[in-house]
């Protein structure tokens, strides 16, 4: 179990070390599903997690992507339904009124035992280049495509158009 100083932390920076903490815990995966991001926040202090609101910035204020209602975080990014992980600037959508919104905690906001995550995020995590994890070589066939857009929700839809329009000068031809 964490330190009792997590319970000063505000619930968008419990929210982030917990996410933190998971990504520097489980190099190899992409993103978690916003259970274990609480179950993380409560492992740190378990009290603290189950403040009002922790499953709502998981799901909302803290996620770059949706409207600011009224947080304007961008601690978070929705990777598919249910699952979330640290923002990354440059690469990840942002919500038009959210670019000014925080990205990480402030350094004096967050306990001396936290810092090191600040630097990690800083120097290793948020860069213009996605871990290998995160990287695909090869797609879908356009059959699989049509056939999937009528099977996913319209914010996947769009997510999914965002993703294409920003990488499309990196298909390769000879891979189809």
């Amino acid at each position: 179990m964490g330190s009792a100083s997590a319970m000063k932390l505000k619930v968008a920076d419990q929210v982030w070390v917990a996410t933190a903490l998971l990504h520097r815990e489980n190099p190899d995966r992409m993103d978690f599903s916003k259970q274990e991001i609480r179950e993380r926040a409560e492992e740190e202090y378990l009290e603290g997690a189950k403040r009002p609101g922790i499953s709502q910035h998981i799901s909302t204020h803290c996620v770059a992507s949706k409207p600011p209602t009224p947080a304007k975080h961008r601690m978070l990014s929705r990777t598919r339904s249910g699952r979330r992980r640290l923002f990354r600037e440059g690469i990840d959508a942002e919500h038009p009124d959210r670019k000014e919104g925080n990205t990480c905690p402030n350094r004096e906001d967050l306990p001396d035992e936290y810092c090191s995550l600040l630097d990690w995020y800083e120097n290793e995590y948020n860069r213009k280049e996605l871990p290998k994890v995160a990287r695909r070589t090869r797609g879908a066939t356009a059959e699989v495509m049509m056939k999937m857009m009528g099977r996913i929700s319209q914010e996947d839809a769009n997510e999914l158009i965002q993703i294409i329009n920003e990488c499309c000068g990196q298909i390769d031809a000879s891979e189809w």
